[in-house]
């Protein structure tokens, strides 16, 4: 796997050792990353932001978990150490967890309760292995191979590709179905109804361009991440990230200076 560095589920203070890596180019369809987070010290509710993607989730003290899809920022306790996961691009998941992402939404579900005995094998060799290379090959090898993505993912994908911005009644179109159709489907493979999935995804967006933008220019932020204006961009900022975008970034440097 080769390093490469983006934002995700897990953007993290610099204080906070934390890298992504490319997935087999088998499997690039289907998942976005694998990622490490190795804290030295604990981190005690620790703000982690929505991105619209599931991921496959193993550390030491929590064993293997599935992480549906947030629909605003969460908070999470995580213990000091390696930390790590397979996070599946928006709508790709529910062929490869085997559930449907919809029923998870918001919710941290051991992978033992869908894979039963497989996920306790699977847990076996991860707490055995002590490289964390072998650790992510081996979360990586347990997924199964998919089938090629159906109209759906494909939609929903489309939807990705335009960070959120892209007309929903022809994404529907294109899909064959009705815009009340695509909502009902949506947010069974995505875990959120569109509307609320295209929100996630232009502030994912949005958080990326302001993270490389000179002197966090908002208005030229919302402008290129396709807001109506500066309000609009801070009216999702407060719902998805729980404040303002001055304040979440001050917040997240003052968190990298700590």
């Amino acid at each position: 796997m080769n390093h490469y560095t983006c934002v995700g589920k897990f953007p993290t203070p610099m204080s906070v050792p934390y890298r992504e890596f490319c997935p087999p180019d088998a499997l690039a369809r289907w998942v976005e990353c694998c990622w490490q987070i190795q804290p030295a010290e604990a981190l005690r509710a620790y703000p982690v932001r929505p991105d619209g993607c599931v991921d496959l989730f193993y550390s030491r003290e929590t064993g293997l978990q599935i992480i549906g899809t947030m629909s605003a920022t969460r908070h999470f306790d995580m213990a000091a150490g390696a930390a790590m996961g397979v996070r599946l691009h928006p709508g790709m998941a529910g062929r490869l967890i085997g559930a449907a992402p919809g029923e998870l939404t918001d919710q941290r579900v051991g992978l033992e309760d869908l894979w039963g005995r497989r996920a306790r094998e699977l847990l076996d060799r991860m707490v055995e292995a002590r490289a964390v290379a072998e650790q992510l090959r081996l979360l990586v090898a347990a997924l199964p191979a998919p089938p090629p993505p159906d109209r759906i993912q494909r939609a929903i994908a489309a939807l990705t590709a335009s960070h959120g911005t892209a007309d929903l009644k022809w994404i529907a179109r294109q899909a064959n179905l009705s815009a009340r159709q695509f909502r009902r489907r949506c947010e069974e493979e995505s875990g959120l109804p569109p509307k609320h999935l295209c929100r996630v995804l232009r502030f994912r967006h949005a958080w990326r361009l302001a993270e490389t933008s000179a002197g966090r220019d908002w208005p030229g932020v919302a402008a290129e991440a396709g807001y109506f204006d500066q309000a609009h961009l801070i009216r999702d900022f407060r719902q998805l990230a729980g404040g303002p975008p001055t304040t979440v970034f001050s917040n997240t440097a003052a968190a990298a200076i700590g």
